[in-house]
């Protein structure tokens, strides 16, 4: 019986210690979001990327890997930079293949005679 009677006091106890927390602690009213983790050091916005930028590149991680859209923005900033890169490859590569084509289309010019 005793047994009984610390039990049911234990439970009273706890239940108005959890009501005095519910009811006593929103004063404050609820706990701010949080503001989400952002990439701390992105791909330079004032000059191409390097390949050191690259590397030093670390996503922030969230519940569930990393944050979608930080690793959308980097990915479609890397295709666009190779892509203008491998179009201006293209187009130097043209233009030697046309001064070559030129060079040797133009006769040789015979060397000048030694006159005596």
């Amino acid at each position: 019986m005793v047994m009984f009677l610390f039990l049911v006091v234990a439970l009273a106890v706890v239940v108005a210690a959890v009501t005095l927390a519910v009811v006593g602690g929103g004063e404050s009213g609820p706990l701010p979001e949080a503001a989400p983790e952002r990439l701390q050091d992105p791909l330079p916005q004032d000059r191409p990327v390097h390949r050191a930028d690259v590397e030093s590149l670390r996503f922030p991680l969230t519940a569930r890997g990393y944050r979608m859209a930080d690793v959308d923005d980097a990915l479609g900033r890397l295709a666009a930079e190779l892509a203008e890169r491998d179009a201006r490859i293209a187009d130097l590569e043209s233009a030697l293949a046309g001064a070559q084509a030129a060079a040797h289309a133009r006769p040789a010019k015979p060397a000048p005679e030694d006159q005596q």
